[in-house]
Parts: structure tokens; sequence; C-alpha cells
């Protein structure tokens, strides 16, 4: 508790699940902390689960507790440029985020994964696996469970995935193991361009006894030496990579095999690459991940994200709603490999995209193009085979009749749900709902 000793006054800036997450944990600490919370909405999320005691300020800044603070908390969303945080910060008060705080906190070993895409997916099966293998193993972070209440559960291995928003903030988390899975465009109303972007993602190596990369995408690589550097890849020769033997593509670990990739449930070629990164997450801890190879193969996904939702008669229906752009949507067609007929579900709220991207992967691809929503015209040029419909329902009440074994009815709209949904989990959830209901009867 020596880092507590000189503090006293404790500012929360931000609210919602993870400012609660953080006031919660100091006052376990059971320390003489006076905690305040400042919150810029005038109704904070989360403020009727706030604990007695605890005072809120909302609907803008109060730059007295500010100047008072021996410690600020700053939520991800605040982005340190902020001129009352840059306040703060030149009169020389700390600032940190909750992943700082579950940092001074923590004994156990720690792994975590950032990157612009990806990261949920391979952290909840890191994860998995991990538990699998008989590891007592909490999971959450920027995904579900935030850090700081994952410490209130029994647990030997803790698996984080870390936003570049949260890594803004963190100086002192030890980890076993961490991963940088790739870079690309995000965040530019945050960063002043991308090696800013990609400085914040790099912090994630500066206490990890081992750093794994892409070798696919040299962005992820650290600057600085790393003792541990930890090579998977797809495309290039990595120490987790890929081997044909016999005509079958395996998984492989330093060149032995681990599993052949067909026996993935997940979808997707960048769904391959995700499973090397655990298998070398894994292994980099320690842990014997050939216990967990059954966990690994049946894993079918995180909701809304290349989710195989269901399956019948050897036509897979795949739940990709969080594909909300363009790069999300390239993912999932990136080496996808399927017998039949892809029958692609785009369209809904562009947000003023280029879609014009999409176009070569799909050339590549024995696709049917269904547009549906307010921006769905917007891929007729994409392919020839584009059709447009009004709602996702209408197109695949008239696709779904034309499938047959080997084919693919595929949610990945490059575009947000708000023409037609109020999110992306009620789009997804619209489509398993009549994936279910063709699929059941």
């Amino acid at each position: 508790m020596e880092r507590w000793q000189h503090i006293k006054n404790v500012v929360v800036c931000g609210l919602g699940i993870t400012g609660l997450s953080v006031v919660k944990h100091l006052k376990r600490l059971g320390l003489p902390l006076n905690v305040r919370v400042i919150d810029t909405r005038t109704i904070p999320p989360g403020k009727e689960s706030l604990p007695d005691g605890i005072e809120l300020f909302s609907g803008g800044w109060n730059r007295h507790w500010l100047e008072e603070a021996d410690l600020v908390v700053a939520n991800p969303g605040i982005a340190l440029a902020t001129p009352e945080i840059q306040a703060v910060l030149k009169a020389g008060t700390p600032v940190v985020g909750d992943i700082e705080l579950f940092a001074w906190q923590v004994d156990k070993p720690v792994i975590a994964i950032t990157g612009s895409n990806g990261k949920s997916t391979v952290t909840d099966l890191t994860g998995v696996v991990a538990n699998a293998c008989g590891v007592k193993t909490a999971i959450g972070g920027n995904i579900g469970v935030p850090a700081l209440d994952l410490l209130e559960q029994e647990a030997d291995l803790y698996v984080l995935e870390l936003s570049s928003f949260q890594l803004e903030t963190t100086s002192s988390l030890a980890l076993v193991a961490a991963a940088f899975l790739n870079l690309s465009e995000d965040h530019m109303d945050r960063y002043e361009g991308m090696v800013d972007y990609r400085e914040a993602k790099l912090r994630i190596f500066e206490h990890a006894s081992a750093c794994v990369v892409n070798s696919d995408d040299k962005a992820t690589y650290p600057d600085k030496t790393c003792l541990n550097l930890v090579e998977f890849g797809v495309d290039n020769d990595a120490r987790f990579g890929l081997a044909n033997i016999d005509g079958i593509e395996w998984l492989c670990d330093n060149k032995l095999s681990v599993l052949p990739t067909s026996k993935l449930s997940l979808v997707g070629r960048h769904n391959v690459a995700n499973a090397l990164v655990v298998i070398a997450l894994l292994k980099q801890a320690g842990i014997d991940y050939r216990q967990g190879l059954e966990a690994l193969s049946s894993y079918t996904g995180l909701t809304h994200r290349c989710q195989v939702v269901a399956e019948k008669d050897g036509v897979k229906w795949v739940n990709d709603s969080k594909a909300t752009n363009v790069a999300s949507t390239l993912a999932a067609l990136s080496g996808l490999e399927l017998d039949g007929t892809l029958y692609l579900l785009v369209g809904g709220d562009g947000k003023g995209a280029d879609f014009s991207e999409l176009a070569p992967a799909l050339g590549n691809l024995n696709v049917q193009l269904c547009c549906y929503g307010a921006d769905g015209k917007a891929f007729l040029s994409l392919h020839p085979s584009a059709r447009y419909f009004s709602t996702m329902l209408e197109a695949i009440d008239a696709v779904n009749p034309q499938t047959q074994a080997g084919d693919m009815i595929m949610l990945s709209p490059a575009c947000a749900s708000f023409d037609q949904f109020p999110n992306f989990m009620a789009r997804g959830d619209a489509f398993t709902d009549i994936a279910h209901q063709y699929t059941q009867k």
C-alpha cells in the first residue's frame, strides 16, 4: 500500500461502468480516501449505483476538486489532451486509469491483448482455452467485466483486452505475455495521426516478459529491444505459423503441428491468425495449451463477431453484425474458404464511408451480394451479383431457398445499424433469430 501513503483526495473523472468499478475498488481498499466523481454529462450512467458518501459533480468540470486532488483517475473515454486534464498534469498531479490501479493491486499473472481489430475474440478465446487447460482464468478489461471488478473473482490468471485509450494512462502493468495484433487507421479524432495511435498501442510492451507480434504487420513490433520477441503470422515465416503437411494446413508451434486449420469452428482467415496468437500467448505464460485444443477447435466466437449461429444441411449462418465499417468486413472476407456460394448481407447506415475497397475482395469470391437498408444501394456497383432489398429479412427470404450444402449466409454489413436497428447487437440478434427460424423447421 506504499503507493497510497501520500494520497488522500482522489477524483474519478467519468462514471459509467468503468468509473463505478474504480469507485468501488477504492472503497474496497479500506483506506482513508476522500473519493469524488466528476462527469460532464448531466445525467451520468451509473449515478444511481454510486456508493453512499461519494460526492458527484455532473454537467461540467469542477476545477476546484481537480486542484485539490492528489490523484486523478480518468475514464478511457477522456483524452489526456482535454484542457482540464492537461491542467492537472501541468500541476504535477498523477493521472492514471483503471488499468493502472489494477496493476497496483494484482498479484497473479496477467496476459494482455491490444490491436485495431480482433482483440476481443483473442482475449475471450485465450481465457476460454486457459480455463479448459485447468487454469482458473478471469477475462475482462475493455471487454465484458472491468479489470478492477475481476480482482473480486478467484483467479490464477487474468486475460485483459486493452484499448489504446486505456494504455495511455497505464505505466506499470507487468505482463507474462502481451500481444499487439495489428494496426489500421482508427480513432483519428483522438490522435494526431497513425504514429501517435501506434505509440499508444506499443505501451502494452513496456513491462511485458514476452512480446507477441504479427509478422505480417511490422507496425506491431516494439521500437525498443524485447528480449523475448515472439512472432505469429499466416503469410510470413513465424514461430507460430502455418504449415502444409500432406495437403493439410496446420497451426504450428516452432514447426511442430498443433491443429489442422480445418478443425477450427471460427470463420475467416483472420481467425486462423487469432488462433495462432492464443497458443503463442498461453505458451509464453507457461500453460500447456494442448490440453485445451478441443476448446480451441469448438469455439464459435463472440456474439456478433464472425459467429456461426446456425447450420443446417451444410449451410452455415454467420453473424458478423459487429462489422460496422469497411475494415471489419474486409477482415471477415479475408481468406474466407467455402465450397459453395457466399450470400453476403451488407448495408445500413454507411456514415459516409467509401465502400469501393470491398470490390477486390468480392471479386475473389463466389458471392451473391445482398444489399439492404438506407445505404444499401451504394454497394450495387461493387459486384455483378448485387441486388437491393429494403430490409435484411427481405434479403434472407429471397436467397434462403437457393442455398445448398457448402453455402454460407453471412451478415457482415460494413455499416452502422441505426437506419433499422437501435445498435449492432439488436441487428445481430435479429439475424440470429431469423437463422434459427429457418434452420429449426
